[in-house]
């Protein structure tokens, strides 16, 4: 490894929920460096999925991430010239970035809506551990448990 690895920045809390996860899945959801648009359609979809079940949207957002955190995922290892998929458990951040990541990706696939409502929705569902991030962690942990047979790899 070259160079000495990169400082642990800290991120100021946001606004509204004076939360630094918050903040991080505005990161996630930003693009091109559009901050304020990305800041909008998440505060847009804690609004939409509030109204919608009549819960803070914070605190749904929460319960979404942690239905779509993955508990274990499988890491391709080559031992004696074959490939084996071993299954590992996942560190916390990667389990909060993957969340975020699966919801995000998630609500883009729905189409015919603006951002914030698709986002909002995806929210609503994977709170109630239904909706495509819930089961993109289930088909990793299924993938998981079905190798678990090369755990001793790890």
């Amino acid at each position: 490894m070259r160079g000495k690895p990169a400082p642990k920045r800290t991120l100021a809390p946001d606004h509204r929920y004076n939360s630094t996860q918050v903040t991080k899945f505005i990161n996630y959801v930003m693009q091109r460096g559009k901050k304020r648009v990305a800041t909008r359609i998440v505060y847009g979809a804690f609004d939409y999925a509030e109204k919608k079940v009549n819960q803070p949207g914070y605190d749904l957002w929460m319960k979404a991430i942690k239905n779509v955190s993955p508990l274990l995922e499988v890491r391709a290892r080559r031992i004696g010239g074959a490939n084996y998929q071993v299954p590992i458990e996942v560190r916390p951040e990667r389990r909060y970035n993957l969340a975020c990541r699966w919801l995000i990706e998630a609500a883009q696939k729905r189409k015919g809506k603006p951002m914030a409502e698709k986002l909002g929705e995806e929210i609503v569902a994977a709170a109630e551990n239904t909706g495509d991030a819930v089961k993109k962690r289930e088909d990793v942990q299924r993938m998981a448990e079905s190798n678990r047979a090369f755990a001793h790899f790890a």
